[in-house]
Formats: C-alpha cells, structure tokens, sequence
C-alpha cells in the first residue's frame, strides 16, 4: 500500500477518535480542542494523499475510490455530530449531504457512460468552506463577535454547497440524457 493510500485509511481510522473526543469533550478537559486538532490533521490528509499520488504518479484505484470516500465520512461524521452537540441545524446537514448523494449519483451515472467528471473549483471552494466551519463550530470559542463568523462561515458554506451542486448539474447534464 503506497503513502498516499495509507493516507486515506489513517482519515477513515482517524474519525472514531475525533467522535469521542467531539461527543464526549467532559472525557479529556480539553476534549473539543482535541476533536479540532483531529479534524485538522484528518483533513490535511486529505489535501497530502492527493498531492502525492499525483506528483508521484501514485493514484491507484484503491485511492480513486477510498479517498472520495473517506472525504465525505468525515465531513459527514462531524457534520451529525455538530447536530448532536446543537451547534449545527440538522436541515443544513441535510442539504450538505443531499448534495453528495446526488453527485455520487451523477458520478456512477457518468462512469456507466465511460465519463469521468472531475471536480471542479466550485467544488473546491465548498469543500474548504464546510472544512472551515466545521473547525469553527467545533472550537467554539468564547470571542467577541465568534458567533458571527460561525454563522458567516455556515452560511457560505452553506450557499457554496448549493452552489456547486447546481454548477454540477448544469454543467453535466448531458449525462443523465438517454443513451442510444
């Protein structure tokens, strides 16, 4: 298994650990900084497995598919869990995740037809975005005006998500036409 694979299984592997500490910060007395540094060092994973894999020439198909994977499990994980923590409004997690189910549907819809549709910088933009608001959420520090910047943070995120869908859509839509 190359670096940028072991990469990808050390996110997944790293989600249980940023949960607990999340969930249950009265377990560690510092148990939310702990689930931020997690969470950061779990997505900076993700930005090296990548960089790697193509700067050496390392993809695999291991990697083509665990990375989208393991990328979406983690937002995902922290995402629900900033829900339980009320932090986050279930309704926003909904479209976030809709938006993920959609264009993974595109995306196997698209590899049927021999497409592949890479990202794109809306989806770039989307994916920074939700990572910043999840580290705000989760820090959750006690700082004139922090809630503006949570509610800021939420709602570009938020808006880009949309964003990016409907982007994706339109500049695909080809795919979803019928094949002769």
């Amino acid at each position: 298994m190359n670096l940028p694979n072991r990469l990808t299984v050390l996110r997944v592997l790293l989600i249980p650990f940023f949960v607990f500490f999340l969930l249950y910060p009265d377990v560690a007395e510092y148990g939310n900084y702990i689930a931020a540094v997690i969470f950061i060092l779990a997505s900076l994973t993700d930005f090296a497995d990548g960089k790697i894999a193509r700067k050496y020439n390392l993809v695999t198909n291991f990697g083509k598919f665990m990375d989208p994977l393991a990328d979406k499990l983690l937002v995902c994980a922290a995402m629900i869990c900033l829900i339980e923590t009320g932090k986050l409004a279930a309704w926003i997690v909904i479209v976030i995740i809709s938006r993920e189910f959609i264009i993974s549907g595109f995306r196997l819809v698209a590899s049927d037809n021999g497409i592949v549709i890479a990202a794109n910088y809306w989806g770039k933009f989307k994916t920074t975005f939700q990572i910043l608001m999840i580290i705000v959420l989760i820090l959750d520090l006690d700082l004139p005006y922090y809630d503006i910047l949570e509610q800021a943070l939420t709602a570009v995120a938020l808006a880009l998500t949309i964003i990016s869908l409907i982007d994706y859509v339109w500049k695909n839509k080809e795919v979803l036409k019928e094949q002769k």
